[in-house]
């Protein structure tokens, strides 16, 4: 079977996220927009994408041409034309890809198809050569009537069809729907914890811990990906309040009751006091990443985190089994000159590049393999860090 998957914003961080679902797979890009995944196993797109914070849409490739000749695609579309109950059956076509595509006279043969059944068929249509994925869920074009997908990938074009989309309404309720919520201190996404928890590679069976669990973000994130085994915590007891808040309003309202999660208050600078030595799996974390608002200085905020990052990942060595991992943000400041980055002491870690060697070079990573959160207007953007030891 041969999947695509539509990347997010960050190009780099989703494919990350599906590299590492799919370590053994073979994975590759189609431009920048799409990855695709070769693979003997028959996924289930829609309970995937419900644990994937950086792709928009998954679907399976069905054919490949190597020009427009609508004619041809029509003949090969056809198999999945499938009216899946009467009435009027809408369809959408999206182009992912840098060349010219006009695909009025792909619809007009597929609505002359349609009507040849004595079938009325709606064209669901975008200012932009893509449909998103609101306006896909909106007109029901996965479960009533179906999305054409164009990938360029080099001379060719691969043709495939939407099985499942970005839940926005669930991620949207998520985020702002929580009783709890600290925007002053910051907050991380829940689409972000996603991936985050995703690039640990751990199985839901293991022990992950967020020693900065702010308002429980990452935590709720993973009790509804089906983890068991969570430890979070923070030198905030406000922070501690907000995120047992926001647990079980995330298990009230996700009907959720088999999840077993410790919180308490206490300084990630001296942790290992209170958890027990090589006891955790992975160590996913948003640190405090300095103040969000004013005119601070910049340099002075980041001696003071190098500081204290490199004081808690003393701690996290000692009670992360050896074969952990951690998934870790670090601050990037946007300054008028230049970007002001942290460099904690990571003695006894490696950085993990966190993308395949072979699609690695068509990805923009930093320097020392980290990838760069953020959006335009943002003063401090996120690194996303993967150490093992």
């Amino acid at each position: 079977m041969k999947y695509f998957f539509i990347l997010g914003t960050n190009p780099a961080l989703s494919t990350s996220e599906i590299c590492a679902l799919f370590p053994n797979e073979n994975i590759s890009l189609a431009g920048k927009e799409a990855a695709i995944l070769e693979t003997d196993k028959k996924l289930n797109p829609e309970e995937l994408i419900m644990l994937m914070g950086g792709t928009i849409k998954i679907g399976e490739i069905l054919f490949t041409e190597k020009s427009p000749n609508f004619d041809s695609i029509l003949k090969n579309l056809q198999p999945s034309l499938i009216q899946k109950e009467t009435g009027k059956y809408n369809f959408g076509i999206s182009y992912y890809g840098q060349r010219k595509f006009n695909p009025h006279g792909l619809a007009m043969a597929i609505k002359n198809y349609w009507r040849g059944k004595e079938v009325n068929s709606r064209w669901v249509t975008s200012k932009e050569k893509v449909l998103s994925s609101v306006v896909v869920e909106q007109n029901k074009l996965v479960n009533k009537g179906i999305e054409i997908i164009f990938i360029e990938d080099q001379n060719k074009l691969l043709i495939g069809r939407t099985l499942a989309v970005q839940p926005f309404k669930d991620l949207s309720f998520r985020d702002f729907g929580r009783p709890s919520r600290d925007d002053r201190s910051g907050m991380i996404p829940p689409k972000l914890a996603q991936i985050m928890i995703n690039l640990s590679a751990t199985k839901t069976t293991d022990t992950i811990y967020d020693p900065f669990c702010g308002s429980g973000t990452i935590i709720s994130e993973a009790i509804l990906m089906g983890y068991k085994d969570l430890i979070g915590s923070d030198l905030s007891d406000k922070a501690i309040a907000d995120t047992e808040s926001n647990i079980k309003w995330i298990e009230d309202n996700f009907n959720i009751k088999d999840a077993h999660h410790r919180i308490f208050q206490a300084n990630a600078q001296s942790i290992a006091q209170k958890v027990k030595a090589k006891s955790v799996d992975a160590i996913i974390t948003e640190p405090y990443l300095g103040p969000q608002r004013g005119n601070a200085d910049v340099y002075k905020i980041k001696d003071e985190l190098e500081k204290l990052y490199s004081t808690s990942l003393e701690q996290f060595k000692k009670i992360l089994k050896d074969e952990g991992a951690i998934v870790m943000v670090w601050p990037v400041f946007k300054n008028t000159k230049e970007d002001v980055k942290i460099t904690p002491n990571i003695s006894g870690f490696k950085i993990t590049p966190p993308i395949n060697p072979q699609i690695k070079k068509q990805l923009v990573l930093t320097s020392r393999d980290t990838i760069i959160y953020g959006r335009p207007g943002q003063k401090v953007w996120r690194e996303i860090v993967i150490l093992k030891k």
